[in-house]
């Protein structure tokens, strides 16, 4: 499993209203969500990132985003259920693309760059 480190200034955004210190531990809970669970990714737009998710993932990525809606309001996350598998959708809104990179990054980082 590939666990990649916070860093002041990446994904997580100015209008996080999570605390300072536990932004850290929420940042690896997703990277180990995004290195257990995440199959590909896909960025069909600038403010989209699709995820397809492992079969039995979906339960952990819906706790997991309903916790980061509660504390961030700058991602809307959806779920999608597809012939390949469940898909989480994390939208941004247009200003906000270059914090939809960050977490794009991350992702590549944890499943070795699988995207398409």
């Amino acid at each position: 499993m590939t666990m990649i480190t916070p860093s002041a200034g990446d994904w997580v955004p100015d209008s996080c209203t999570l605390p300072t210190a536990e932004q850290p531990v929420r940042v690896a809970e997703f990277d180990r969500f995004f290195a257990e669970s995440v199959q590909r990714a896909d960025r069909p737009t600038r403010t989209r990132l699709d995820l397809l998710l492992d079969l039995d993932a979906e339960p952990v990525g819906r706790d997991l985003a309903a916790r980061e809606s509660a504390c961030c309001s700058l991602f809307a996350f959806t779920f999608e259920t597809t012939t390949t598998g469940p898909v989480l959708r994390v939208e941004v809104p247009d200003t906000q693309g270059e914090v939809l990179d960050a977490l794009a990054s991350r992702v590549d980082a944890a499943i070795g760059g699988n995207r398409r």
